[in-house]
């Protein structure tokens, strides 16, 4: 699959002012961001991509006095995503009991659960702030014999977590890219544990096929995760839980509406690098 990689250089740069340049763009289907000064760089299906629609979005700045704001952008082929991957990611170690890391990483201590992960995506442990967010809160939960969905699985890692936590199998995983199913199944026999967890290519239209779930694991974005939060509390057990992140720590009300709505009450949220994590639960008559 190809993505058009789009570079936003903003002056003056801040990180308020990234966010904001992130938030204005959101309505497009972007499905990652990162943000190294002078420029936010976000991430789109090429079928997906108009750049007409970008600018027209992003031309709420002109004369506004916040920043003045450019973008160029260009296509990145599926081949190529490996080496962008790579460039980027870096080991992840939470709270000492969990490492994700890839397979050139070498010489990294073993904590309670090592996951090895080598994508063929280009998101393939997704933002590194929203990743630790969502392992350091799905390591607190009683996992053991629980069945959980992994919404927009990426490549598998939360997937891969839960099975090692002794979630009841399978772990069902699911994700609309077929490059990051084709990830989540290999990435699942790399770390011993393919009998265990189910890889799926589809969007949350699929949830419902696969009964109550205790647990959903959700790291996307803000707008997926809103549009997709009636069908998740659908698919959730009494008193069944949702871990949500992808988002920004300014959109946490907003998710939690969109909860609410769906018959979820907040429970607690988290918060790195003004990245977000949201709790979830479903009520005992849900």
């Amino acid at each position: 699959m190809d993505y058009i990689e789009v570079s936003i250089k903003i002056e003056p740069f801040s990180d308020d002012n990234a966010d904001i340049v992130i938030a204005q763009i959101g309505e497009l289907p972007f499905e990652s961001f990162t943000a190294e000064e002078p420029y936010v760089k976000a991430y789109i299906q090429e079928k997906n991509f108009s750049a007409r629609d970008l600018k027209m979005l992003l031309s709420a700045f002109d004369g506004a006095g916040i920043a003045n704001v450019t973008f160029e952008y260009s296509l990145v082929k599926g081949q190529n995503w490996n080496a962008l991957w790579e460039s980027n990611f870096s080991p992840i170690t939470v709270d000492n009991l969990c490492t994700v890391k890839a397979s050139f990483h070498k010489n990294l201590p073993k904590t309670r659960y090592n996951i090895i992960i080598d994508p063929k995506m280009a998101f393939g442990t997704g933002h590194h702030q929203t990743t630790h967010l969502m392992v350091k809160n799905l390591l607190k939960e009683s996992v053991r014999e629980k069945r959980v969905l992994d919404m927009g699985c990426g490549t598998a890692i939360l997937a891969i977590l839960a099975a090692k936590m002794g979630a009841q199998a399978p772990v069902v995983a699911i994700d609309i890219d077929p490059d990051a199913v084709a990830s989540a199944f290999e990435n699942a026999k790399r770390n011993r544990v393919a009998a265990k967890i189910s890889a799926h290519e589809g969007d949350a239209s699929l949830i419902s096929g696969f009964g109550k779930f205790d647990l959903i694991l959700a790291n996307i974005n803000r707008n997926i995760v809103i549009s997709d939060m009636q069908s998740y509390s659908n698919s959730l057990a009494s008193e069944g839980v949702i871990l949500l992140s992808g988002f920004y720590e300014k959109d946490i009300e907003m998710v939690v509406k969109a909860g609410e709505s769906a018959g979820l009450r907040f429970v607690t949220s988290d918060g790195r690098d003004d990245w977000a994590f949201v709790r979830l639960q479903k009520g005992k008559n849900g």
